[in-house]
């Protein structure tokens, strides 16, 4: 009885390791080069080269050249240390506003990455808007900061270790002789599984942040938002560049309904920000 009792839990634990299993096999397939390690980034001879190259070029000061290399790498796929790089190419080069949008681009890959974080919150003490964001509850601050602290990678994979050790807590409750071990393995075992949840949870909402980006950065030096999507429209606020903002509404080609930190909203012509 215990035996068939055993296996129907594993069979139950692994609904929830398939669906750790299908996130780091979808999501980190398609975020690896996230990772910051040649191995995960560079693919080929060519690509190791043209990698050198950027660096060369970063290094002797030429930061026009190592942009454009980074620039091209960025076509074969997202990658944390180029969006970093690049964002110190342009930064060096003197465009803030470009520099701020690929901080916030590797950051998005990367959430837990401190280096990134600091040279971000340099670039943005240069932009001339400041805002004063309307305060969080501290619970929902804590709890970003703690999705935050590691990549989707490495969310997964404690997922999957906190099962492993969910099924060895589970074996001991099972097969224990003693009533103070049944009791041990038991309480661990149901820890461990809440544990494997909360990965998932917040394993998800990085993933959802990735694939849902509604937040830009403002590319030009200055630009009026407007009560109406037309340049008729009342002037309500300028921005910036380098300005961050949150699209509310993006059905419309040419004009997009953006909201500040503050709360504010209103109308700007797409052509002045570039998503993240």
């Amino acid at each position: 009885m215990k035996k068939i009792l055993f296996i129907t839990v594993i069979s139950l634990f692994s609904t929830f390791a398939k669906g750790q299993t299908n996130l780091d096999t979808a999501q980190i397939e398609r975020d690896t080069l996230a990772v910051m390690s040649h191995e995960h980034f560079v693919k080929s001879q060519d690509e190791i080269v043209t990698k050198i190259m950027g660096d060369s070029a970063y290094m002797q000061g030429d930061y026009l050249t190592a942009i454009q290399v980074y620039e091209t790498l960025l076509q074969q796929g997202e990658s944390a240390e180029i969006y970093y790089n690049l964002g110190n190419s342009y930064y060096k080069s003197g465009n803030i506003a470009r520099a701020i949008l690929n901080y916030e681009r590797a950051l998005l890959l990367q959430p837990d990455n401190g280096d990134i974080r600091v040279n971000l919150e340099i670039a943005n003490a240069k932009t001339i808007d400041k805002v004063t964001p309307i305060p969080e509850i501290f619970f929902i601050t804590w709890i970003k900061s703690l999705i935050n602290s590691l990549n989707i990678d490495a969310w997964a994979k404690v997922g999957i270790i906190s099962f492993i050790l969910c099924l060895i807590g589970l074996g001991i409750f099972f097969y224990a002789k003693t009533a103070k071990w049944k009791r041990a393995g038991f309480i661990g075992g149901i820890i461990l599984f809440v544990f494997v949840i909360l990965c998932n949870i917040f394993a998800f909402q990085q993933k959802k942040a990735i694939a849902i980006r509604n937040e830009a950065i403002v590319l030009s030096p200055s630009v009026t938002v407007r009560s109406t999507p037309s340049e008729s429209g009342t002037s309500l606020f300028i921005l910036h560049e380098g300005h961050k903002v949150e699209i509310k509404d993006g059905s419309m080609q040419e004009w997009k309904e953006i909201r500040l930190k503050d709360g504010k909203v209103g109308w700007l012509p797409a052509s002045t920000i570039e998503i993240i």
